[in-house]
């Protein structure tokens, strides 16, 4: 659901609503089930919704993205069992779930890969431009150039053309080294080899999960809770 603003506060507010009849529904359930079911149940019902077209979603104002953050944690509460006053982090680490934002840049890089590696779907690889080799120690990474700023509306920062070669060039270099050395590899706006990247597509995204699951738990984050129901699952 779309607002003259792009907040999508209505459309957040429409999902939460649909999300929570689940959540409840799964509450009920819950003591009839074991851990890996409720957990599958989470994630294909809610998970799914929160992942649809998240993409949007990319620098949205804070406020609507604690409302979806607050839609995963009651999940995690509910596939856990966990009451409310007990910390959230590491109840969400030890089902290994990225948060809310890293979902987003999660399903961001991919299409950027996605569209960089088969050049598909077109109009989407037809917004990034690939920033010309120069002979410096980047010089055998893929990297993009930023388009230049056309507007002040604040909005604009939000489109995939502006942030995605933001976000892709923060990669460290393992994700965007040529699979040709240049200068062999031609490199223009609208031309690229097909898979231009070194890294097959399984383990990019297999390294893209660990990376961001790093920054949603950083290492100085609290320790998972000792109940062995909250044992570590693969995501």
């Amino acid at each position: 659901m779309f607002d003259s603003h792009l907040s999508f506060s209505n459309h957040i507010s429409n999902l939460s609503r649909s999300c929570f009849m689940h959540i409840r529904d799964l509450r009920r359930i819950r003591p009839m089930l074991d851990f890996k079911t409720a957990s599958t149940i989470a994630t294909s019902i809610v998970h799914s919704k929160l992942d649809y077209c998240n993409s949007l979603f990319l620098n949205l104002d804070s406020t609507q993205l604690k409302r979806l953050q607050l839609i995963q944690n009651s999940l995690a509460r509910a596939v856990t069992r966990t009451p409310r006053h007990h910390h959230i982090t590491p109840i969400l680490k030890s089902l290994h779930w990225l948060k809310i934002p890293e979902r987003i840049h999660y399903k961001v890089l991919s299409l950027t890969y996605n569209s960089l590696q088969c050049s598909q779907p077109r109009y989407l690889r037809e917004l990034f431009t690939i920033q010309p080799t120069r002979s410096t120690r980047s010089s055998a990474c893929l990297t993009l150039s930023r388009p230049p700023v056309t507007s002040h509306l604040k909005f604009s920062n939000r489109a995939i053309s502006n942030s995605a070669p933001r976000l892709w060039n923060d990669l460290p270099a393992e994700f965007r080294s040529f699979s040709v050395p240049p200068p062999s590899l031609l490199i223009t706006h609208h031309h690229l080899p097909q898979a231009p990247l070194s890294i097959t597509p399984r383990a990019f995204h297999s390294k893209l999960k660990t990376l961001l699951f790093k920054n949603s738990y950083p290492a100085s984050s609290d320790p998972p809770p000792s109940n062995s129901r909250l044992r570590r699952h693969p995501p």
